[in-house]
């Protein structure tokens, strides 16, 4: 496995370069789960995909929940490795691992307990996409504990400046994923036929494998894995610590989950055919934002390491560098998604007429927000590494929200009817790349270090 990464010396492009390239390709191993999904329960039809998709939102609601831990661990142990504080990097690792098994735990008991209730909420009137999402959620529930400490093992990682270990150990659960998943849906031999249970198996055996990797992996790195105890009470102010890093981003992302269940809701009243589109849509749209997501990482972990060392010039012109790459991603994911929108989206679903049109008009409403988006993002990232998660949490609830709204009014007060929840989905992001990227420049410019 990969060495970590001193982040304070290499030159900027070739050490943001280095470590994004790894989180990029994790990003798209992660999406690529999804994909395998959505391809395979495509071709089983339209609402066994909205049911994956209906019980999605919840593990989406996990991910942000997750984002506590992983957020704290990226930065924590940037900021302690900058400084050289070994020490510090070991209480990071043991507190944010400590965290995330205990929200995990929490979270998979309340959504087997109150399974009903959740997917009930959607109010959707087909009782067979109610059924599969009923079973593809406790499912994927009874397995949630991998999905949570993968991620926070990878940012433990990325901390380092080893991008590339998380990588290849995700990319193994990948391969298991893209075997499992026609083999558990459709069957084989002396394997029956379980549909979107078998989805749900193959994700959990396929996320399972790599924490088990993780843990070996870390077993290895004595010098930096030894003698930790995680079964130890925790330090109450190092909670307070990491809770500080990591809730406004968690929240910030609760509320966009949130708002995607409560469009979701919007969408219901059109039937089952939007909730998929809006499913396998956003998995393709998932292009730029993984993407966008990979530099925001290695931004983060960029920008901490230099904090701590106090190298701020280094942090200055490594944002520079990394608005010109995501902007460039985004602005091909715009061509991309407006040129290619129906090609794309029938891999998907290939025979549904309907869905086909309403995702190539999605695709192309989403188009428009690509280049924001991911200056978006990759803002983010800056803003994680400073150790200052507030700006983007704020402006990204603000518009989160008023994606709500937005949606009611396009959708049933214009002629745009159900495009209009597109448009204010699209317009949201547009805000949120402008407003955050703004506040940063203006935060650089107001803090003495910087000048």
């Amino acid at each position: 496995m990969a060495r970590e990464v001193n982040l304070t010396e290499e030159s900027i492009s070739k050490a943001m370069v280095k470590l994004a390239l790894p989180i990029m390709a994790n990003s798209f191993v992660q999406m690529a789960y999804n994909f395998m999904d959505m391809i395979w329960l495509g071709r089983v039809g339209t609402k066994t995909v909205a049911a994956a998709g209906t019980a999605g939102f919840f593990i989406w609601i996990g991910a942000a929940l997750l984002l506590i831990p992983k957020i704290a661990a990226e930065v924590g142990v940037a900021q302690c490795y900058g400084k050289e504080d070994m020490k510090g990097v070991k209480k990071f690792i043991v507190h944010t691992l400590q965290i995330d098994v205990i929200l995990a735990i929490l979270y998979s008991i309340f959504l087997i307990v109150f399974r009903h209730q959740v997917i009930g909420f959607f109010g959707l009137d087909d009782a067979e996409v109610v059924k599969m999402s009923i079973d593809y959620l406790v499912i994927v529930s009874l397995g949630m504990i991998f999905f949570f400490i993968n991620p926070v093992f990878a940012g433990i990682f990325n901390g380092f400046g080893n991008s590339l270990t998380p990588f290849i150990i995700n990319s193994i659960g990948l391969i298991c994923n893209i075997i499992l998943d026609p083999l558990l849906i459709f069957g084989f031999g002396p394997i029956p036929k379980m549909g979107i249970k078998g989805a749900a198996l193959a994700t959990i055996i396929a996320q399972f494998i790599p924490t088990l990797i993780f843990i070996k992996v870390c077993k290895d790195k004595i010098l930096i894995f030894s003698n930790l105890n995680i079964f130890k009470i925790p330090n109450v102010h190092f909670v307070k610590h990491i809770f500080k890093l990591g809730l406004p981003v968690s929240l910030q992302e609760l509320f966009f989950s949130g708002m995607a269940v409560l469009i979701a809701k919007i969408l219901a009243k059109w039937g089952s055919t939007p909730i998929a589109v809006q499913n396998v849509g956003s998995q393709i749209e998932a292009i730029s934002w993984m993407s966008a997501g990979g530099f925001s990482t290695a931004l983060s972990a960029f920008v901490g390491q230099n904090y701590g060392a106090k190298k701020f010039d280094r942090i200055k012109e490594g944002y520079r560098k990394a608005i010109v790459i995501v902007g460039t991603i985004g602005a091909f994911s715009t061509c991309l998604l407006t040129i290619g929108a129906t090609p794309i989206f029938r891999l998907f679903i290939p025979d549904d007429m309907e869905a086909i049109r309403e995702g190539t008009r999605y695709l192309r409403i989403l188009g428009i927000s690509q280049l924001f988006m991911c200056i978006e993002i990759a803002t983010a990232g800056a803003f994680y590494g400073l150790g200052n998660s507030i700006p983007p949490a704020l402006v990204g609830i603000v518009f989160n929200v008023l994606r709500v709204p937005g949606a009611l009014i396009l959708s049933n007060y214009t002629f745009l009817g159900l495009q209009g929840v597109w448009w204010s989905i699209s317009m949201s992001s547009v805000c949120k790349g402008i407003v955050l990227t703004i506040w940063f420049i203006l935060f650089l410019r107001r803090t003495k270090e910087f000048n």
